[in-house]
């Protein structure tokens, strides 16, 4: 397989886990074919970024759909998109857009459609699981 293909593949695999806050380099490395550091040297080679900026970025994008369109609390889109420290989502969210989460809801929501409720974002981007699937992990009768 040729190089191209291969970081197509790796760059497809965060395009597609970006919510996951387990993905991992080794795991999009190995993927791809590559050691993790050769992995990083390649990928930054080809796309002008390491595969750790990229994948913020990506998941910052999402960050922004989520406040112009849903109604939930900036944790909760924090968690959604794949951060797990909220302080670390505010940094990087204001280092991308030049805005805090809070500002940047502030100053786009109202110029479009009305928030998606907080509720129906959670289960269309798979942050609630269903109550079968609860209760047979967890078990219990029904």
């Amino acid at each position: 397989m040729d190089r191209t293909r291969q970081l197509r593949l790796a760059k497809d695999v965060m395009d597609r886990e970006w919510a996951d806050p387990g993905l991992d380099l080794g795991a999009v490395a190995g993927r791809a074919g590559y050691s993790r550091y050769h992995f990083v040297r390649v990928f930054k080679a080809a796309y002008g970024e390491t595969p750790g900026q990229y994948l913020t970025h990506r998941r910052i994008e999402r960050a922004e759909e989520y406040l112009r369109g849903a109604d939930l609390t900036v944790t909760e889109i924090c968690h959604l998109v794949g951060f797990s420290s909220l302080g670390t989502f505010s940094a990087k969210f204001k280092a991308r857009t030049g805005l805090t989460p809070s500002e940047y809801r502030e100053k786009h929501v109202g110029r479009g459609a009305a928030l998606i409720p907080g509720c129906y974002a959670m289960l269309w981007a798979g942050g609630f699981r269903r109550r079968d699937e609860q209760e047979s992990n967890s078990g219990e009768a029904p």
